[in-house]
């Protein structure tokens, strides 16, 4: 692990591969930290430049008080990769990680060659669902929403197993301020406009048991990029690369070869 302050706050990043390899650059989701994507890393091709990355107020990055907005998000990212001198990275974000990223290929296309959105959408519920969510968290922490998080996020056969405790413990040990603050973020945010504007290669992936971002919210999503590929993992939630790691991985190692990045 490493640190950087940037926009004024410290921010945690992981790099592993080769540091002169094409850079692909993970983006997580709400209340999940870099470790989201420990399980695909040894799937992938060698020879890549592999970024994780917390984001505000999850894993070891600070985080500030809430409010939140997108385009503070989007804005720290940017920052990490202009530290990193990177360009033309293949961008993978999930779920507010896909938020982030779609607001990243907007605003510095420089930055972003091609981009995969999992389970994600142009916009994200709505301001009063994310309200709810906010007011319970401000009651009861995190531990108020965790069971319906948990359900959103894993299919009913892996919320079986023992490993649902590793995921329920990120998700409780995610500070509440950034928690809240994500919220309020996504709360805030509809990229319809701008996502329907890009041109570039791109990748949807749904989860076909996902009960935040559904699949048909995803295939939308993808309809809005001329040419966007859309991929689902059947028997997989909200977070398919740690249900179906290989499946995933496979997934993104044929998009990086289709668009000439191995």
């Amino acid at each position: 692990m490493a640190f950087a302050i940037l926009n004024g706050n410290a921010m945690s990043f992981r790099q592993d591969g080769d540091p002169d390899g094409r850079p692909v650059v993970f983006s997580n989701s709400l209340g999940t930290d870099h470790r989201l994507w420990s399980a695909i890393m040894h799937h992938l091709p060698k020879g890549l430049r592999l970024i994780r990355y917390d984001k505000r107020g999850h894993g070891l990055s600070d985080g500030p008080p809430p409010p939140y907005k997108m385009g503070t998000l989007v804005s720290d990212l940017q920052a990490l990769m202009d530290h990193l001198g990177l360009a033309d990275a293949v961008v993978v974000g999930l779920s507010v990680g896909g938020l982030i990223a779609q607001g990243l290929a907007a605003k510095r296309p420089d930055l972003v060659k091609a981009l995969v959105l999992s389970n994600t959408g142009a916009r994200i519920g709505n301001r009063d669902m994310w309200q709810t969510r906010v007011d319970a968290v401000k009651a009861g922490g995190i531990a108020a929403v965790a069971p319906g998080v948990l359900d959103r996020w894993f299919s009913k056969t892996f919320r079986d197993t023992p490993d649902i405790g590793l995921w329920r413990n990120m998700l409780l040990r995610t500070p509440v301020e950034g928690y809240l603050g994500c919220c309020m973020a996504i709360a805030g945010t509809d990229f319809i406009t701008p996502t329907s504007g890009l041109r570039l290669p791109a990748m949807a992936i749904a989860g076909s048991e996902d009960g935040a971002t559904p699949p048909d919210l995803v295939r939308e999503l993808a309809g809005l990029i001329p040419g966007c590929r859309f991929e689902l993992i059947r028997g997989a939630g909200h977070l398919p690369c740690v249900e179906a790691p290989a499946a995933y991985a496979d997934l993104l190692t044929d998009f990086l070869r289709q668009v000439g990045h191995t």
